[in-house]
């Protein structure tokens, strides 16, 4: 194998030298390539770099031989040796046969076939709308978005399975809670991603979220403005003052759809910020916290009705955004959940009725 050079793409921009090895070379080890960049055998427009360097569209990468010898373990070596002095061949390194998807015990592990098509059929399923650049889902209740303690199954994980013949796996643009259901935008490409990345932080993106409250808020109609701070030791959100240490200002617009005699109201709500657990920290914040919501509802001695679900009862509805392309909008509406629409026909709410939210303003 010889020494080449390859450009970085568009899409790549600010990739981290790292990722970029390991999007192009899945199968060279972390530890080998900080070899070579010790050695200065790869090299960034001809200068020395680190494995923490962010890249740019255009530089050029001196990729040096990369084929790297297998490793006898230490019994491997013993096996030599005693076979060397019996006289006979030593052992052949460990190596992955393509037999069944199966590999020797020493081999590294590899992904079953059978769990990637198991997780494209599940992103499949959960897809409202795609296309080359964006690939938008209707991710379900209990579906953790990204991995984290006890998390094993989750969107990110799954999305190695739409990985692409060029190694680019498709990226979260955003997040949403475990236990909400609803929209969540997935970018196919880097370019894509950092386009709409950009553009929810300008707040260019129009979010609406479902949810059914204890009560009915009156006015029908507000808003809503606190700062927010983590509470560690509770491990939620708390409202706090401004000034306080990590207290960011969030803002969010609510409407009522409809009510039920006075005791449970469907509230339309359009956060304006994007704070962690804004809308649930803010539907506690004005006394009607969301039906479900294991952190958030603080509502003594209030009887759960019959024919409802004790489930977080918060659902990205709709999200409407610039196409990253910029030739167009998105504009996609993520049906209930089951157990959302099992409260909806319990309570004679009609989820095609006129959502006022859409009417709020946008700051």
């Amino acid at each position: 194998m010889a020494v080449e050079t390859r450009r970085v793409d568009p899409d790549e921009e600010g990739m981290r030298l790292d990722r970029w090895f390991k999007t192009h070379f899945p199968d060279l080890s972390f530890g080998h390539l900080q070899k070579l960049l010790r050695s200065g055998q790869v090299r960034v427009d001809g200068g020395r770099v680190k494995t923490n360097t962010r890249l740019e569209s255009g530089q050029s990468i001196r990729i040096p031989p990369l084929e790297e010898k297998p490793q006898l373990s230490a019994a491997d070596h013993m096996e030599a040796a005693e076979a060397k002095a019996r006289g006979e061949a030593p052992p052949r390194p460990p190596r992955i046969t393509a037999e069944d998807g199966e590999h020797d015990v020493a081999a590294p592990a590899v992904k079953r076939a059978s769990s990637d098509d198991k997780d494209a059929r599940a992103l499949q399923d959960m897809t409202l709308y795609e296309d080359r650049d964006v690939l938008v889902l209707n991710k379900p209740f209990g579906l953790a978005v990204q991995g984290g303690s006890g998390t094993y199954r989750h969107v990110d994980g799954m999305l190695e399975a739409l990985r692409g013949t060029d190694g680019q796996k498709p990226r979260l643009v955003h997040r949403i809670d475990k236990d909400t259901s609803g929209i969540l935008l997935v970018a196919r490409t880097r370019l894509a991603a950092s386009t709409l990345a950009k553009t929810f932080r300008s707040r260019a993106a129009r979010k609406i979220y479902w949810a059914l409250v204890p009560g009915v808020p009156r006015p029908a109609q507000g808003r809503i403005s606190t700062y927010l701070a983590k509470d560690e030791a509770a491990e939620k959100m708390r409202v706090a003052r401004h000034g306080d240490d990590e207290a960011s200002h969030a803002i969010s617009y609510y409407a009522v759809v409809d009510h039920a005699a006075q005791k449970l109201a469907w509230l339309s709500l359009k956060p304006v910020t994007g704070r962690t657990h804004q809308l649930r920290a803010h539907a506690a914040h004005i006394g009607h916290p969301i039906v479900g919501d294991p952190k958030y509802f603080n509502v003594e001695n209030w009887p759960l009705p019959g024919g409802l679900q004790n489930r977080l009862h918060l659902l990205a509805r709709r999200l409407v955004i610039p196409h990253p392309r910029g030739d167009r909008l998105i504009d996609v509406s993520a049906p209930l959940p089951p157990h959302m629409q099992q409260s909806w026909n319990v309570l004679g709410f009609d989820a095609s009725q006129y959502d006022p939210i859409v009417d709020a303003p946008e700051s």
